[in-house]
């Protein structure tokens, strides 16, 4: 595969989506990140979103300002909110001249061979067409606590390795890790030690946090997908991560080789 087609995985995570001090979708959030990704996909790479915020979008839909202890209702959430979000991303998308294609999938279409081979099928299907953004979240409407991952992290980290990505970006409201001074960490070789770096906080319509990412990229990193953690309120930055510029942390742990 050749670099102008490679596929690179960018996770957007509920955090740079929502207006940090309002219950509401971030408009420009979603016009600087699509105008990013649409440039992207000019160079003839195939970038393939994993996209949270559709608990985030349903709470605003019912305006409820606490995310749901209640698993009914959370879900009841996620199926009004996914709809919002897809209309956000179709509309936008349309303007470069793009279709969106959504995908939703559960621990299960990775752990299922059959499943597994439906997932990896639809996908080669969907990247032969060159107008298509592949648009993923977890089935969260429907998904049962045995079934779920748990954060788009690691559902974005099992993709990348099922879809042979050759890079994934995990977006998140922060340049990427910090040392106990504030600075960023540019590169990880060690996880246990990266750990020690993570502060319990979490964003208020977010799953995961640091950690979860920190995970989710040793994991990709350890299959050989360059990882990338970076600050998604950069838009401006996203074309410049997939040439290895701008500010992130990047994870390199394991040196196995793709075949």
């Amino acid at each position: 595969m050749s670099k102008s087609e490679e596929i690179i995985v960018i996770k957007f995570g509920s955090g740079i989506l929502t207006h940090p001090d309002g219950i509401s979708l971030d408009d420009s959030q979603f016009d600087g990140l699509v105008n990013a990704v649409s440039n992207i996909h000019k160079t003839g790479m195939r970038p393939v979103i994993v996209s949270s915020g559709a608990a985030a979008a349903g709470m605003m839909a019912f305006g409820i300002k606490e995310r749901p202890a209640d698993l009914s209702a959370l879900q009841a959430c996620c199926a009004v909110g996914q709809t919002r979000l897809m209309h956000f991303y179709e509309t936008l998308f349309r303007q470069y001249d793009l279709n969106v294609a959504q995908l939703l999938l559960t621990s299960e279409d990775f752990s299922t061979p059959s499943r597994t081979l439906n997932v990896t099928n639809t996908f080669d299907e969907l990247l032969k067409h060159e107008n298509v953004i592949p648009i993923i979240n977890e089935n969260d409407s429907v998904a049962t606590e045995e079934l779920k991952f748990g954060d788009n992290d690691s559902l974005s980290a099992s993709l990348s390795i099922l879809i042979n990505a050759s890079l994934l970006i995990i977006l998140t409201e922060v340049d990427g890790l910090m040392d106990a001074h504030g600075n960023l960490i540019p590169q990880i070789d060690d996880i246990n030690d990266a750990m020690n770096h993570v502060r319990l906080k979490k964003g208020k319509y977010s799953v995961g946090g640091m950690a979860t990412k920190l995970e989710a990229a040793s994991m990709a990193s350890r299959s050989g997908i360059t990882t990338l953690i970076a600050n998604g309120r950069r838009t401006n930055q996203l074309e410049d991560l997939v040439n290895g510029e701008g500010l992130f942390t990047k994870i390199s742990i394991g040196n196995e080789q793709r075949n």
